[in-house]
């Protein structure tokens, strides 16, 4: 199994990029394809002598303020297309970027295709809760959504939480103000009724306070509502150590206690912390692509590689491919209009 690296995606590429995927390669001894501008990916592996990570030649680069399809199609040779087109081969088993999102979900689209019954592609991010975590679903691929959207992004995080995580019967909620079925937007309002009638355990609308919460195990959205909330929860959990130290450095008492309950402060800190996860799965294609937040460290991106390489493992995609149409709306194949 080999898993292909954008080496030129992120706010810390090339450097921290490579950092993680030797880290991985070393620590998994998992072979790696490193996906970018040849002199410049030479000089980031100079005296790193191990065979398991080589160099795929890509000159070109999708910016973050580029259009994604049409980057894609203009930039044949940047490294995120290059990365998939090594995906879409067979080259590689997984493909791992923290480039334009975009980009990424214009090339999987173009270059690997959709799964047959899936309209859009969704990003799966996991984020802390007391149960261990709970997954959102669209948590930034598609910012406009049709109800059945919805329930197709629900129907595949069913099957992942199922096949990755190890749940059984995860608890899929639709994200809404209230949990009354009256109460939404037009769209959830719509989704509602879908999702019941669907094969999942659904138990009805949930709250943003009950994301954290051991309650539910899939939440589903829009990508614009998706991608807020995950941003909110990443600012929270910054913010919120930023405050204590600073309530605590005022005198020797709250330092004292500051140091005394470090342990479990650094144990919260690393639970909210996205490089824990290394990247988001982005569901519904003929592929596997794993989505890391721009700004990720070497340690993310080892991460993300991991969770890469357990995601082919345990063929993620396959069994997306092999149950999507087991679940039913109606009777009907769940992209009905």
């Amino acid at each position: 199994m080999i898993i292909a690296v954008d080496a030129m995606g992120g706010d810390n590429a090339p450097g921290e990029i490579v950092k993680g995927a030797i880290q991985a390669a070393q620590e998994y001894n998992q072979e790696i394809i490193l996906v970018g501008d040849q002199a410049r990916l030479e000089k980031e592996i100079e005296g790193y002598s191990n065979k398991l990570v080589t160099i795929h030649h890509a000159p070109e680069v999708i910016s973050m303020s580029e259009s994604p399809a049409v980057a894609v199609r203009r930039k044949k040779d940047s490294s995120i297309v290059q990365v998939i087109k090594l995906l879409k081969e067979g080259t590689a088993s997984a493909a791992v970027s923290a480039g334009n999102t975009g980009a990424l979900m214009a090339a999987g689209v173009l270059m690997v295709r959709l799964i047959e019954g899936i309209d859009r592609p969704a990003l799966a991010a996991v984020v802390p809760s007391k149960g261990g975590g709970t997954m959102i679903l669209d948590a930034g691929a598609n910012v406009d959504c049709k109800p059945i959207h919805i329930l197709q992004f629900a129907i595949m995080g069913h099957l992942y939480a199922q096949e990755v995580l190890g749940i059984k019967n995860p608890r899929v909620g639709l994200l809404n103000i209230g949990q009354e079925i009256t109460k939404g937007n037009e769209l959830t309002l719509a989704a509602f009724p879908m999702l019941q009638k669907a094969e999942l355990n659904f138990i009805g609308n949930v709250e943003g306070r009950d994301i954290c919460q051991d309650t539910v195990d899939v939440v589903v959205c829009d990508g614009f509502v998706g991608n807020v909330v995950l941003k909110a929860l990443e600012g929270i959990g910054s913010a919120f150590m930023q405050m204590m130290k600073e309530g605590t450095d005022k005198d020797w008492i709250g330092r004292a206690g500051l140091t005394m309950s470090m342990s479990a402060l650094r144990n919260f800190q690393r639970r909210l912390d996205y490089a824990e996860y290394g990247g988001a799965p982005l569901l519904g294609l003929n592929g596997l692509i794993i989505v890391c937040h721009g700004s990720s460290t070497s340690r993310a991106i080892k991460n993300a590689i991991r969770f890469a390489r357990e995601s082919a493992q345990k063929n993620l995609t396959s069994a997306i491919q092999n149950s999507i149409h087991r679940i039913q709306y109606k009777g009907r194949n769940i992209n009905a209009q």
